[in-house]
């Protein structure tokens, strides 16, 4: 006999939010796989990754047709395949835009022939048949807005290949344009921004991004909320041979170079000072930044990155912290980091 209603999934103490203006849910703290999934971890760690994230109540899941030219989809949708979770009770996202790697000039971009396609071609590797959410991975210079406006909305609206659409490290005034088209001509517009942001990171979300949030409830799922490692204090006396910066040289290049600099060394002492309060708070350094991070009520949901499962155990601990950062607990931060984003000028004209 078949069950009436299949479930697995326990959020635990888990904090959710609405992703952006949508009734959507997803977990504060979420999966991604970018430069660890099909590159440098592969096979059963990756599933064990997902599923220590899901036993600490995570239940939202980020990939990108670029990570790996697609062996990450590729591994986290097997991955997925083999846990067997209800497909209602998990989030997935993914992202289009660099393509695969491949030398045809449409097989990358935002066309409406790369978008349609492209979304199949991520969805066929992570064997599932619909992303709840697919992002514009960057800004298309080449291609008319209205047509990635469109080339989006068909993939929602007409193909039933995923639920809503975002954008990733585009500028406020490109998801302003595709918001207004949307708008005008009874298109479907972007809901979500997957920026850059941690401790170390702010102008652009804090900043340029603010008229977004209060005009559009514009949602955020933001990517290196660790500054790449850098605020977990591992780098503060060398490079670890497991590190990020170790095994992605080529990527991390010239931030290696700036770490040796008199301001890669500030930085580097602002760690030190912001593990002592984490340890004040009863955490250590990445719990407090993951936490400084989703303590930002525009952040919908802060991507984690893991190669090991005690590092999601370990992360999802920010929880603990999260509650524990007062206001006085926050100015202190900023204290040590003196790096707060100025407002825009109101000229006393504040609602």
């Amino acid at each position: 006999m078949p069950v009436a209603v299949r479930s697995a999934y326990d959020p635990k103490n888990m904090v959710f939010r609405h992703l952006g203006p949508t009734g959507l849910k997803v977990s504060i703290f979420s999966l991604g796989g970018w430069l660890t999934y099909g590159g440098t971890q592969k096979g059963s760690i990756v599933k064990d990754c997902l599923q220590a994230a899901w036993d600490n109540g995570i239940n939202f899941f980020d990939t990108a047709e670029v990570y790996a030219n697609g062996q990450c989809e590729i591994e986290m949708g097997q991955a997925l395949k083999e846990l067997d979770w209800p497909r209602d009770e998990y989030v997935i996202s993914t992202k289009v835009f660099f393509g695969t790697g491949r030398k045809e000039p449409n097989t990358r971009g935002l066309s409406r022939k790369h978008v349609v396609e492209g979304v199949k071609s991520c969805l066929e590797r992570l064997q599932t048949p619909y992303a709840d959410i697919v992002f514009a991975h960057r800004p298309d210079v080449g291609t008319p807005m209205k047509e990635i406006v469109e080339g989006f909305t068909q993939v929602i609206r007409n193909l039933n290949l995923a639920y809503y659409w975002g954008t990733s490290e585009w500028s406020a005034v490109q998801i302003a344009e595709a918001t207004a088209i949307a708008e005008r001509y009874n298109l479907i517009a972007p809901v979500a921004e997957q920026p850059q942001y941690n401790a170390f990171h702010r102008e652009r979300f804090e900043a340029e991004y603010a008229p977004l949030y209060q005009q559009f409830q514009y949602g955020t799922t933001i990517w290196s909320p660790l500054a790449s490692g850098l605020l977990t204090g591992k780098y503060n006396d060398g490079i670890p041979e497991d590190s990020r910066f170790a095994t992605n040289p080529g990527f991390f290049n010239e931030t290696v170079k700036e770490l040796k600099t008199p301001e890669g060394q500030a930085k580097i002492e602002k760690v030190r000072k912001l593990s002592t309060i984490a340890e004040r708070l009863g955490g250590n350094a990445s719990q407090l930044a993951l936490a400084w991070a989703a303590k930002n009520e525009n952040v919908s949901s802060v991507i984690l990155g893991a190669t090991k499962v005690q590092q999601i155990h370990d992360n999802c601990k920010a929880l603990l912290l999260l509650e524990k950062l007062t206001p006085e607990v926050m100015e202190e931060i900023e204290g040590v980091l003196q790096n707060k984003p100025a407002k825009a000028p109101t000229y006393g004209r504040n609602r």
